[in-house]
C-alpha cells in the first residue's frame, strides 16, 4: 500500500530528492511550496502524513500546524534548521508527532515517517487502562475524564500512557520519551516537565483534588492511583 505525504516546505530541491527516494519505498511525496497551498491541500484530503517545514515565507509552519490541528489528526512531522528548542517544543505541544532537524538524511526522515505511521495506526484491539476515573482506551488512542473525553496531542498521549501502564510506579524523567516509544526524539529534562504540566493541566485533579501525576523530587513522575 501506498503511503501519501505532504511536503510543505519552499526547498525545491529538497521536494526533488525526497520524491525520488521515497518513491521506492511506497510512498508518493505531493509537493506544497507554502503554508497557503499546504493547508489547501490538507483540505481536499488523502494524505497519510504531513511532512512540515518550520521556516517558510509568509505563513510559518507552527501557524500551519496550529492550523491543520484544529480540523485534522494526521500524523505531522516537522523539519526544521533552528536549534532554538523552545521552538521544537512548541511545535509539539502544538500538534507535531514528531520533528527532524536540518539537515538530516532522506533515510532517517523515511524511518520518522513509518514511526509516526504505526503509532496513529489503531492496532484493533480493546485493552483499556483504568486509574481512579481516568481512563486509555489503547486502540482508539482515546482518553477520557469521569467519562468526558480529553483532547490531548499524540505525544501527551504516548506519555500519558507510559505513565498508565505504570500507574503507582515511578517512571524517570529521562526515560520517559523512551518508554513511551519516543526515543527518537531528543529533548532536555526541562522540555519534559514542560509536556507533564501540560498533561496535568488537561486531566485537572483527581476525586480527592490532588495531582494525577505527582512528581517524586529528583526521579520522576508517577500516575497515581486511587487509595482507599
Amino acid at each position: 500500500m501506498t503511503v501519501r505525504a505532504l511536503l510543505i516546505d519552499d526547498d525545491l530541491r529538497l521536494a526533488e530528492l525526497l520524491t525520488e527516494y521515497f518513491a521506492p519505498h511506497a510512498v508518493e511525496v505531493i509537493h506544497a511550496r507554502d503554508g497557503q497551498q499546504g493547508l489547501a491541500r490538507v483540505e481536499q484530503g488523502g494524505f497519510d502524513v504531513v511532512l512540515l517545514d518550520l521556516t517558510m515565507p509568509g505563513m510559518d509552519g507552527l501557524e500551519v500546524c496550529r492550523r491543520i490541528r484544529q480540523k485534522h489528526r494526521i500524523p505531522i512531522v516537522m523539519l526544521t534548521a533552528r536549534g532554538d528548542e523552545t521552538d521544537r517544543v512548541v511545535g509539539l505541544e502544538l500538534g507535531a508527532d514528531d520533528y527532524l532537524p536540518k539537515p538530516f538524511s532522506p533515510r532517517e526522515l523515511l524511518a520518522r515517517v513509518r514511526a509516526v505511521l504505526r503509532r496513529a495506526a489503531p492496532d484493533g484491539g480493546n485493552e483499556r487502562l483504568r486509574v481512579g476515573d481516568l481512563e486509555i482506551d489503547v486502540g482508539a488512542r482515546r482518553v477520557t475524564v469521569a467519562g468526558q473525553a480529553v483532547e490531548l496531542t499524540a505525544l501527551e498521549h504516548d506519555l500519558l500512557l507510559a505513565l498508565g501502564q505504570r500507574a503507582g510506579r515511578v517512571v524517570a524523567r529521562d526515560a520517559l520519551f523512551a518508554l513511551a516509544g519516543r526515543a527518537d526524539t531528543v529533548v532536555s529534562l526541562r522540555t519534559v516537565d514542560v509536556h507533564i504540566s501540560h498533561l496535568r493541566s488537561k486531566l485537572g485533579d483527581d476525586a480527592r483534588g490532588q495531582q494525577r501525576i505527582r512528581t517524586v523530587r529528583g526521579v520522576g513522575y508517577v500516575l497515581a492511583k486511587d487509595e482507599a
